[in-house]
């Protein structure tokens, strides 16, 4: 570790930061340095002569099939539900305007307990409401967000409202323009009703915020929320929302939703615009909903996939996403359950490996051809997810790590300095591994359709305390969509949750096979 210490020290002296003892041995005591030896040995273990994963275009995008118009599941979906909500809102049975003062009455109520919010806009959402429920009213209906609350992170641009991000450093960035997904809310006719808090910059799978203090888990107020989307989690657990954007950088989407007990859905890199996101990672940010049901996923990816100029990295020439009669189906799916993950180590806590059988048994009975498989490559996974972000991150933000270093808290500065311990060669490196891994990861997805695994190791543990990206950050790093679903609740009374996987742009079967779950 002291020579792991020097090296750092160097690289950041090299690179004129400062850096103090202090930030030093908080380094390694928070374990930032702790799995370096494993990377390097990692790296080394592929060819120097392997093409980098930005060079490698070996996974083309495969025909998406059409839906139908999405329909309830065969128990009755919670009334806050957009699926529920929206034949109500469209037939004038329920009010826009009455349906977003009960959500900012729930707000009012539950939030000084969560610290879900970070900017509340009542004013302008009941104006919103109105609109809605004028245009209704009109005959000019939009679709099934028209006039439904919901709630989006605080790194999405909201034109006249701070961008924070969660931190000190962009509390007073007041955008010229709304982001695209915020915009096609918009388009929608969503009722935004405020942004929601988040870990600082996104870097941290945990609710901690050294800024604004963490949020609490709306099923026990003593445990986490999950990070980094924190707030769009429990807003959306509370019942105070319908929905909610979040980012995934690592497990963002995913590990709040298990934790909170709701739906999250990461898609496919470049599925949808992160054109006014504050970027931790250009090539492992990912956008997506939080919602209450998978139908209601379906309805947001809707409105939120498709090619944005604004962002480059959703113009590939893919197949649209079309919610359309999104049913239950897994007769014929090909569904492997996660063995081996190549650690060696016991992947998570009993009750959650039960969920995650049961899952399993439960697609079986549904007509899925279910087997295990050892999936070694997770290991390597999860340990090239956080270099690659670690890297990129700290490209991002040099300039202020040079010039307001003390204006990020303690557990941000310490994570982002810690990333400057690699060589100049680390991050070509590990785009090698990773194109060798996605060969690898495609070729195990021509045996199977869909991998079944954990979310989380464990539910959520104490209010402010990090979750491990274990089962979340390999599918960042190869980009693939993963969605988390319930799956019931541990002894103690929290959510547990189960992980689907899917091949690129293959969000229609992966919904499919999540609603055979969640019925």
């Amino acid at each position: 570790m002291t020579n792991l210490l020097d090296r750092l020290r160097t690289n950041l002296r090299a690179a004129n930061i400062p850096v103090s003892v202090a930030d030093l041995e908080g380094m390694s005591a928070k374990g930032f340095l702790s799995r370096v030896a494993d990377v390097e040995r990692l790296l080394e273990s592929f060819s120097s002569a392997t093409l980098p994963d930005y060079l490698d275009i070996d996974v083309l995008p495969v025909a998406d099939t059409a839906l139908a118009s999405p329909q309830p599941m065969t128990s009755i979906p919670p009334a806050n539900t957009i699926t529920a909500l929206a034949p109500q809102l469209r037939t004038g049975r329920l009010s826009p305007v009455e349906l977003t003062r009960q959500a900012l009455d729930l707000l009012a109520a539950h939030d000084p307990h969560l610290n879900a919010f970070q900017l509340v806009l009542a004013e302008q959402a009941l104006a919103d409401a109105q609109a809605a429920e004028a245009a209704i009213s009109a005959g000019e209906y939009r679709g099934p967000l028209h006039g439904v609350p919901v709630a989006v992170k605080d790194l999405l641009d909201l034109m006249g409202t701070p961008t924070t991000a969660g931190s000190k450093i962009l509390a007073d960035h007041y955008p010229s323009q709304d982001a695209t997904s915020v915009a096609l809310l918009r388009q929608a006719g969503a009722i935004i009703i405020g942004k929601t808090r988040m870990s600082e910059f996104a870097y941290s799978p945990g609710s901690n915020n050294g800024h604004y203090g963490p949020t609490a888990n709306p099923h026990n107020p003593e445990r986490d929320s999950g990070g980094s989307s924190s707030g769009s989690a429990a807003a959306v657990a509370a019942g105070i929302v319908a929905a909610a954007l979040g980012t995934d950088t690592g497990g963002s989407i995913r590990i709040p939703a298990a934790q909170c007990g709701i739906v999250g859905l990461k898609p496919t890199h470049g599925r949808t615009s992160l054109a006014g996101a504050v970027t931790l990672s250009w090539s492992l940010d990912h956008l997506g909903p939080l919602t209450r049901s998978v139908s209601d996923t379906a309805i947001m990816l809707e409105v939120l996939a498709g090619p944005d100029g604004h962002d480059g990295r959703t113009l590939r020439s893919v197949p649209p996403f079309h919610a359309n009669g999104l049913q239950p189906l897994a007769r014929g799916i090909r569904v492997g359950v996660l063995g081996a993950d190549g650690s060696g180590a016991p992947q998570a806590d009993p009750e959650t490996l039960a969920v995650v059988r049961s899952a399993g048994a439960q697609l079986r009975a549904a007509g899925a051809e279910v087997a295990e498989v050892d999936v070694a490559e997770i290991e390597a996974l999860r340990l090239l997810n956080p270099v690659i972000l670690a890297m990129e991150a700290a490209a991002l933000h040099l300039p202020n790590l040079r010039t307001r270093l003390n204006d990020y808290a303690e557990f941000m500065r310490q994570r982002i300095l810690a990333s400057f311990v690699y060589g100049p060669a680390t991050f070509v490196q590990a785009q090698q591994a990773r194109a060798v891994l996605r060969q690898r990861m495609t070729a195990l997805f021509e045996q199977i359709d869909i991998l079944v695994l954990p979310v989380v190791p464990h539910p959520a543990p104490p209010l402010g305390v990090i979750t491990a990206t274990t089962f979340t950050g390999p599918f960042n790093c190869l980009g693939w969509p993963a969605i988390s679903i319930p799956a019931g609740f541990s002894r103690e009374g929290l959510p547990l949750a189960v992980q689907l996987v899917a091949r690129p742009w293959e969000e229609a079967e992966l919904l499919r096979v999540a609603m055979v779950l969640e019925a």
